[in-house]
């Protein structure tokens, strides 16, 4: 059987895994719901000057991404052209015989390179941040942190860049196959080791418990309901406001490295019932195997896109290897063409991706206000205000176009979950909650 037809069985196969997770059918409650939600403009709203601000914010941050994404490719097309992937391979070559202290040189420039082309861009982003009021984040403390991202991607990519060139030595045509399984595993340890090891190098933590037991205690009924297991020395409390204003929490790691994150802004500007909206909808990813889906999602992308990669990057060194000066798959600067090819799909597999971190999303919105049901005096009216108060802090658009959202949001769109918590109450008519027995 070739590779291919198997590569599609594959994919097949795990799609018919995970597709019961993915969606789960939609309940008629939440159908209707969702369907007010479409029409609903009032659930989510912001004051004429905050809304003047967010609508800038938005077509900004939208230029912003298109941009950033065709420059990613745009760039390399540039380096390319320029001959400088072999210049630098070159310079790697004369500087040291060992393979190994070629590859992390060779990555070390070629990263720094594209690092310095990308610095405006990251500037700017970080200068929006501070004029629309989002950071508060001092421009040294922004550049070291900015250095510190660069050092983990050169220590990470230069191993996986290492292994990659290993692999491709011994199977040229096989190698996106066999790479997938290092590349995996690499994924797996940054799930599992990035809140122990990575995290704490942006930020600092402590155990919620020691700084709010009162909130820990509050919390505890919403993990009462739900019936999962996440004791209180998982839940931790993130000093985000040293950087940012906008609010967040978020769920990471699996196993013993599993926790639930509440930034310090999000403590300090709700209420406990909002609270515990927010640590319901968290709660619901890991009652719902969202982080077990997710991985096994991004394996699938990874496959695909590495597969497709090969026939890319093999159709791109025929047509220009000799003009690039880059021989081979074999060849240092051959890195340069692959992320050429890998960039340009993860940009168009964007809505994809999106796709299905939205879904996952509704879900958890779905189970969150589930779980604070009882625990709460009004669980619509306190959700809708939990995403009133996300939205004004974050300056979201209640009127961003459908096609922006389409390809780059990540998480439904603030006003239609707002209007969805509104309008979602089982409850009354006497119907069965999604995920909770009656």
């Amino acid at each position: 059987m070739r590779l291919r037809t198997i590569l599609l069985l594959v994919v097949a196969l795990a799609a018919l895994l995970t597709a019961p997770h993915w969606v789960k059918n939609t309940t008629a409650t939440e159908a209707r719901a969702l369907h007010e939600a479409a029409h609903d403009t009032s659930a989510y709203t912001l004051p004429p000057a905050k809304l003047k601000q967010a609508e800038g914010l938005f077509r900004v941050r939208t230029v912003l991404y298109f941009a950033g994404s065709v420059w990613s490719i745009l760039q390399l097309l540039l380096l390319l052209a320029l001959g400088v992937p072999p210049r630098l391979r070159d310079l790697a070559a004369s500087a040291t015989k060992n393979r190994l202290a070629q590859c992390f040189l060779f990555t070390l420039l070629l990263f720094g390179v594209i690092a310095l082309l990308d610095a405006p861009l990251y500037i700017y982003g970080h200068h929006l941040g501070l004029t629309y009021g989002l950071s508060v984040q001092h421009w040294p403390s922004w550049l070291w942190d900015q250095v510190k991202s660069f050092l983990l991607m050169w220590i990470v990519g230069g191993m996986l860049v290492m292994v990659l060139f290993w692999v491709i030595r011994r199977s040229p045509q096989r190698w996106w196959l066999w790479f997938w399984v290092p590349a995996m595993a690499a994924v797996l340890f940054g799930v599992f080791l990035s809140p122990v090891l990575v995290d704490p190098l942006f930020n600092k933590f402590e155990p919620l418990q020691q700084s709010n037991p009162a909130l820990v205690a509050q919390l505890e009924k919403v993990v009462a309901r739900s019936g999962i297991s996440l004791p209180p020395d998982r839940m931790f409390y993130m000093r985000a406001s040293s950087k940012v204003t906008d609010l967040n929490a978020y769920v990471t790691g699996f196993g013993p490295s599993k926790r639930l994150v509440l930034w310090d802004t999000t403590i300090a500007q709700s209420t406990p019932d909002e609270l515990s909206s927010v640590f319901g909808h968290e709660l619901g990813h890991y009652a719902l195997h969202h982080i077990a889906l997710g991985l096994v999602f991004t394996g699938l992308l990874l496959l695909v896109a590495f597969f497709v990669g090969q026939k890319l990057t093999e159709w791109a060194l025929r047509r220009y290897g000799s003009r690039w000066r880059i021989a081979s798959q074999n060849d240092w600067a051959f890195l340069a063409v692959l992320l050429l090819a890998l960039n340009t799909l993860s940009f168009f597999s964007a809505p994809i991706e999106n796709a299905f971190s939205r879904s996952i999303e509704h879900a958890a919105d779905v189970y969150g206000q589930e779980a604070i049901h009882g625990i709460v005096a009004d669980p619509q009216k306190v959700t809708q205000q939990a995403f009133q108060r996300l939205g004004e802090a974050s300056l979201e658009d209640p009127t961003a176009h459908p096609f922006v959202e389409f390809w780059t949001g990540s998480h439904p769109s603030i006003e239609s979950r707002a209007a969805f918590a509104a309008a979602y109450n089982p409850w009354a008519t006497g119907e069965h909650p999604k995920y909770f027995s009656p």
